[in-house]
């Protein structure tokens, strides 16, 4: 390299970081202009009356300050860039908003201003985009958690929340949160997944979809198992399609995540923690108990996670069958175990009586895990034994299927006894019963 190219080169680095720090002022200075003009109150109301005419307003008025002050000379891209990089940090959630635009991204996780990742097709990814401080980020924080009566500060520093949109948001903060405010937010898609999507996606198989589809239409009480991340929610989801329209559902949720976008007749409730008082909590529990209350066809809890568990099974065994629930499990295998744990925060029962609830209440127990690289599979669904002698003398779930991870393949074991009664209970007719059957012991029963 010639020395007058080195030169010239230096200088165009040395240009180019005054520009980017220009720019990082540019904006900062373009923010405080817009908010002399309109005011946080005002920006408030426009948002009330709908965010993309709140956008057009505020593109107008920023356009106008960028032409009535001596802001530094860009082209129609940059100025266009510009003005919606402005309006992502007033109206929306700043750097991430394009993430949040993104249906290829399922989770944004900001660890500090700093340093934000992304998920995309089960695989976490490091992002280009920052927040310029840890005040830009706190500020964006309150912009979610203030409309929604909540606050997040020392004394609170753990906050859940929602996004218009429906996805589920998780802050926390120092002193909790000791590299910086963490920020996560799980998306949601607008509509659902259907079984035969995720039998696109290679989710399960189609036998294991009429399986399922059978289960839920012969009103089969039904727990989705997994860890956190497995897809619990989407198979929940895709379960609940299926329910047919003139039955009534009542969901539960701690975060209302379930969608129902063809359903009539669906009562959807939320529960509610306590405000900064420390008074109006609603509890999961306090809601089932409700829901029993509402004539509900069906129940759905979108999670057990305590003492809520033991009023669930007590509807399922109370002639609310069909109802559907999640909770976090290894495999089916510690699905009793981690019950008996949730009934015992409501109430001191012995052992064995809650495993025989939990027994005679749950007819399937269906495992979603994310497996290495990010796919989210069915890896076994496992009925109730129903002999009178449980094996060493506890209740259990045997597998109806399973994924073998060495042969990559299903391999079912034996079929629910209650196959046979669909026919007789127009669910299916029993040519397709006999069909189905017959292509599970030809192509897929485990010798």
């Amino acid at each position: 390299m010639k020395l007058g190219d080195y030169i010239r080169q230096g200088a165009q680095v040395a240009a180019n970081e005054d520009n980017a720090a220009l720019s990082e002022k540019g904006h900062a200075r373009l923010r405080e202009l817009l908010y002399r003009e309109i005011p946080s109150e005002r920006i408030a109301q426009l948002l009330g009356q709908g965010r993309e005419r709140a956008r057009r307003e505020l593109a107008v008025c920023i356009d106008q300050i960028l032409s009535a002050h001596d802001f530094a000379p860009m082209n129609d891209i940059e100025r266009s860039a510009l003005i919606e990089q402005t309006l992502d940090m007033v109206l929306g959630l700043g750097p991430i908003e394009k993430m949040l635009k993104d249906d290829s991204i399922t989770e944004i996780m900001v660890n500090a201003p700093d340093s934000v990742f992304f998920e995309r097709d089960g695989v976490i990814c490091s992002s280009t985009e920052r927040y310029d401080s840890e005040e830009q980020l706190r500020l964006v924080i309150d912009r979610i958690v203030s409309p929604l009566g909540r606050r997040v500060d020392e004394q609170c520093p753990i906050v859940n929340a929602r996004l218009p949109e429906g996805h589920r948001v998780n802050v926390v903060i120092p002193p909790v949160a000791i590299g910086g405010t963490a920020l996560t937010i799980r998306k949601f898609r607008a509509r659902s997944f259907t079984l035969g999507e995720l039998v696109d996606m290679d989710a399960l198989s189609p036998e294991m979809a009429q399986l399922l589809a059978w289960a839920v239409r012969s009103r089969r009480n039904i727990a989705v198992s997994g860890g956190t991340g497995g897809g619990k929610t989407t198979l929940l989801n895709a379960l609940s399609r299926l329910i047919p329209h003139e039955e009534r559902i009542v969901t539960i949720e701690d975060s209302a995540e379930l969608r129902f976008d063809q359903h009539p007749h669906v009562v959807r409730l939320e529960a509610r923690l306590a405000n900064a008082e420390g008074r109006g909590e609603v509890s999961i529990r306090e809601l089932v108990i409700n829901a029993l209350r509402m004539r509900p066809d069906r129940i759905i809890v979108g999670e057990c996670r305590g003492a809520e568990a033991l009023d669930m099974l007590q509807a399922m065994n109370t002639g609310h069958d069909g109802s559907l629930t999640t909770l976090h499990a290894n495999s089916p295998s510690e699905v009793i175990p981690r019950l008996v744990m949730m009934v015992r925060y409501g109430m001191d029962l012995p052992t064995e009586i809650i495993e025989e609830q939990i027994a005679s209440a749950l007819d399937l127990v269906v495992q979603q895990d994310r497996l290495a690289g990010g796919k989210r599979r069915i890896t076994q669904i496992a009925m109730r034994r129903d002999d009178d002698r449980p094996a060493q003398g506890r209740q259990s779930f045997m597998p109806v299927v399973s994924w073998n991870r060495r042969m990559r393949r299903y391999e079912w074991n034996e079929l629910p006894p209650w196959i046979d009664d669909l026919p007789f209970m127009g669910v299916a007719n029993k040519e397709e019963v006999e069909q189905w059957v017959q292509s599970v012991r030809c192509c897929c029963l485990a010798a």
